[in-house]
């Protein structure tokens, strides 16, 4: 189980593995587009071969046809992306549906498009089908053509370290705030 999650989102852990992928556009025009070096049928083939039934599969947008995920057989979460329909149209195929980003741990936002300004986090992310800007160190892109076209796995983004350098949002408010006490102490002083 991951314990660095939610407690609501603990549950994604209990029997399996997490397992995330992105823009997989499965017979959407725009695979040709965005130069995708295997088809659908192929990169499908990477996901049920990872995924398996207790793992949770969480696809953060940009579906295409849905009818291939009513095939996989683990839970699926879906973050809508800009291709995506409605949140209704996708519900005979994914158990969890969610219009927007989603913090599923204190410091792990996971999102379509990458979210700017949130040193504090690491922001798991599609959208933009290649690598973000070295700088930008609290970004990694999930979209097929970085990740190989293969699902990556949560667990071991974290276990890797990815959060080491990522300080608490609870840690960095109250050290501001430790630092303010003592410039307003220091003015009453003067």
């Amino acid at each position: 189980m991951i314990k660095t999650l939610y407690p609501e989102f603990r549950k994604w852990s209990k029997k399996g593995s997490v397992w995330l992928v992105s823009d997989t556009h499965f017979d959407d025009s725009n695979r040709e587009y965005m130069g995708y070096e295997v088809s659908t049928e192929e990169h499908f083939q990477y996901i049920i071969e990872t995924c398996h039934k207790n793992d949770t599969l969480i696809h953060l947008g940009d579906v295409g046809n849905k009818e291939y995920f009513k095939r996989i057989k683990s839970h699926k979460v879906l973050i809508l992306g800009n291709h995506d329909h409605r949140p209704g149209y996708y519900e005979d195929c994914f158990d969890e549906i969610y219009d927007g980003p989603l913090f599923v741990a204190d410091r792990i936002l996971l999102s379509h498009e990458p979210i700017y300004g949130l040193s504090w986090c690491i922001n798991l992310h599609g959208h933009t089908h290649r690598l973000v800007n070295k700088e930008l160190e609290t970004h990694i892109c999930i979209c097929p053509n970085v990740i190989n076209y293969s699902p990556i796995n949560l667990g071991k983004i974290i276990k890797d370290g990815v959060l080491a350098n990522i300080e608490n949002i609870h840690r960095l408010t109250i050290d501001h705030r430790a630092i303010s006490n003592v410039k307003d102490n220091n003015k009453y002083e003067n």
